[in-house]
């Protein structure tokens, strides 16, 4: 208890001897920080293919997000799911009263094609 106070009493201490600079004759200042005209770290592009392809790359969805997406689309009685080399993951689904086979890319788009 008494490392405690002392500890707090330390610190207040510390913070009045800093005191206000606002009123100072040259307050201190940060450092200057410029900004940039253009982005540094442009976003990853999440549009589709115009010809309805998914797009390989390293996917860090997991199996449950997978299915989650894949869900989301419509399709029931979503079946095991797998990741290619290409890290998609494909499974069979069924929507509308049709079986497909439906694949989920790095940016998360849902692609089907008929099963085979």
């Amino acid at each position: 208890m008494i490392r405690v106070l002392t500890g707090l009493a330390g610190a207040a201490l510390l913070l009045g001897a800093c005191g206000d600079n606002r009123n100072a004759e040259s307050p201190i200042e940060g450092p200057v920080v410029s900004e940039s005209e253009a982005p540094r770290n442009p976003p990853i592009d999440t549009t589709q293919n115009a010809d309805g392809t998914i797009t390989p790359g390293a996917n860090s969805f997991t199996e449950a997000q997978a299915r989650a997406a894949i869900e989301k689309q419509g399709y029931v009685e979503v079946g095991p799911l797998s990741q290619d080399a290409d890290g998609v993951w494909t499974a069979t689904g069924l929507k509308d009263g049709v079986q497909s086979r439906v694949s989920v890319d790095y940016k998360g788009v849902v692609t089907a094609a008929p099963a085979s």
